[in-house]
């Protein structure tokens, strides 16, 4: 994944080009639409077999969606809805990009080309789609594990890695540089879903297991406490060697 100090980093520069903007009226949710009909654009581009245009115009999405959450904090005008609207949409644009490879692999991959017995067109239809879903179900685990209060951002492909990855394949140009990307894509998501499900089983499974030392320290209600021997307001006698020995420090 990409590191913390690098997302830090382009979080800021993002900021400082948005905070000219905010007396002009321009709301977040302005900017979300604005990058859906953006990612709208380049799938079709992507379909028309303009594959070098679409990997630069994928790198331009992958940067303006982060315009939104810019503007939110410099204009503090996050909201609740806002994050909701921008993560749905997200999910809206990720799915419509690779409808376009989809579309692409249809009308323009020559369907001579042959792995097997299987035409290379629809192999690659496949990969897109698994690479959809797996998207998909990525980001879904980690909304699922926040709404029930835990933490869910590891993995090898998140959305900015996937983004990356989609570009690099498409500026490389070329139909095989593009079904070997989609390959990988379909792969890496899929791990990666299966990642952090394995993450949250871990971490529930983890939870259930860790005894509360609470509830077993405290006495149960009803059971009464054993009595203690000897004489009353006196503590029980000990041998001197097993004092010395029980109030010995915890750790040495």
């Amino acid at each position: 994944m990409i590191g913390k100090r690098v997302q830090q980093f382009a979080r800021r520069m993002v900021e400082n080009i948005m905070r000219p903007l905010v007396h002009l009226g321009i709301t977040p949710n302005m900017l979300t639409l604005t990058g859906l009909l953006l990612t709208i654009f380049t799938a079709g581009v992507i379909a028309f077999n303009h594959l070098r245009i679409g990997g630069a115009l994928v790198l331009c999405s992958g940067v303006f969606d982060m315009f939104d959450g810019a503007m939110a904090r410099v204009s503090q005008k996050s909201s609740k809805f806002g994050a909701f609207f921008d993560s749905t949409l997200d999910r809206y644009a990720e799915g419509i990009l690779l409808l376009g490879i989809i579309i692409y692999a249809q009308l323009h991959f020559p369907q001579q080309q042959m792995i097997g017995s299987l035409h290379v067109a629809d192999v690659l239809i496949w990969l897109t789609y698994v690479a959809a879903i797996s998207s998909l179900m990525i980001s879904y685990a980690r909304a699922r594990a926040e709404g029930l209060g835990l933490d869910c951002k590891i993995g090898l492909l998140a959305r900015p890695e996937r983004v990356i990855l989609l570009a690099m394949g498409l500026l490389i140009g070329g139909q095989w540089a593009l079904f070997w990307t989609m390959l990988v894509m379909a792969l890496l998501t899929t791990i990666t879903a299966i990642q952090r499900i394995v993450y949250i089983w871990r971490v529930t499974r983890l939870s259930q297991n860790t005894p509360t030392t609470t509830a077993e320290s405290s006495p149960k209600a009803g059971v009464k406490p054993p009595p203690q021997t000897g004489e009353p307001g006196k503590k029980p006698f000990r041998p001197l060697s097993k004092r010395l020995k029980s109030e010995q420090p915890l750790e040495s």
